[in-house]
């Protein structure tokens, strides 16, 4: 049974006085990906160019019975060199943006994070889910759950930067970061609960920046605020978070999930810490979710040009 999305279509709608953005769409030979990508540009989120086999992708256009009048193709004869071109497409400064299409995600990062033509930047690549979970207020921030395996301290204070410079550019108003453990109280032997309170200390000092930050917190008291006043944590963040930053992969894999599959949650999903934003669907995703991931990149996509012209 379909079901409102009103943070997603307030996300949508927010791009629509924004230029589309130019992305280079890899691999786009399956419907799903296809089709995400034209319906994103008729909403005037993205401008795509379509990188892959010509030939394939305009027989998946005439199977579909999909219009690609207007839409630029850039030929590469299979998934990895579409890749490799979407990622040049990007370095010359064609597209502002890159989104997934019909290849497996590894083929994608492999060119992004590869050295001499990737699209690294000083900081660690990261995923964000930004999830429309019903019965929920607020968008929810989980990260990360699909790029950095087991991140050390280092690696957690770039997930964490990148989680929290994607909350601005969505323009939430107050950024409140719970850094989740299985407990809310600082245990030698539980490594998480250590990294949750050294990040609360480089965010004290500078290390980070622009958010009010609690941990350790288990799930319950850092997004149900009578968990948090049962259990005695006074905090901002305590009951309130709208970014939870997760230990490690597998337990933001299975929160993630879990939200999608028992409680009905949509998810939208993106790479960032890349020179460009990175759409990152998967064949799962409803049109709804991949609609809300174009228009999550062209809001970070918007919130970088203007951040460019500040320092410019």
């Amino acid at each position: 049974m379909d079901r409102p999305h009103d943070k997603y279509n307030r996300l949508i709608e927010r791009c629509q006085a924004l230029t589309p953005t130019p992305t280079a769409v890899a691999h786009p030979c399956d419907q799903s990906s296809l089709e995400g990508a034209l319906q994103a540009a008729r909403l005037g989120l993205i401008a795509p160019i379509l990188v892959g086999p010509t030939a394939r992708i305009l027989a998946v256009a005439e199977a579909c019975g999909l219009d690609l009048t207007g839409i630029p193709i850039v030929d590469a004869p299979f998934s990895v060199a579409s890749a490799e071109m979407a990622v040049q497409l990007v370095r010359e400064g064609k597209a502002e943006a890159l989104m997934k299409g019909s290849l497996h995600t590894d083929e994608l990062m492999g060119a992004v994070v590869k050295s001499g033509t990737g699209l690294r930047t000083a900081r660690r690549v990261s995923h964000c889910f930004v999830m429309d979970v019903p019965g929920h207020d607020d968008a929810l921030i989980i990260t990360d759950a699909a790029v950095n395996i087991a991140p050390t301290l280092e690696v957690k204070a770039d997930i964490l930067q990148n989680a929290i410079d994607l909350a601005h550019a969505l323009q939430i108003d107050e950024v409140r970061v719970a850094v989740l453990s299985a407990m809310e109280t600082v245990n030698p032997k539980v490594p998480s609960t250590l990294d949750a309170a050294a990040l609360c200390k480089m965010m004290d000092r500078g290390q980070v920046t622009g958010a009010l930050i609690d941990g350790p917190l288990a799930l319950d008291n850092a997004i149900d605020p009578e968990a948090a006043r049962v259990k005695g944590i006074k905090s901002p963040v305590a009951g309130r978070a709208n970014v939870l930053l997760v230990p490690d992969l597998e337990a933001g894999n299975m929160l993630a999930k879990s939200l999608s599959f028992l409680a009905g949650a949509d998810t939208a999903g993106i790479v960032l810490g890349a020179r460009v934003p990175i759409i990152l669907t998967s064949r799962a995703d409803s049109l709804i979710a991949r609609l809300a991931s174009c228009a999550v990149a062209a809001l970070v996509a918007q919130a970088r040009r203007e951040s460019a012209k500040l320092l410019g």
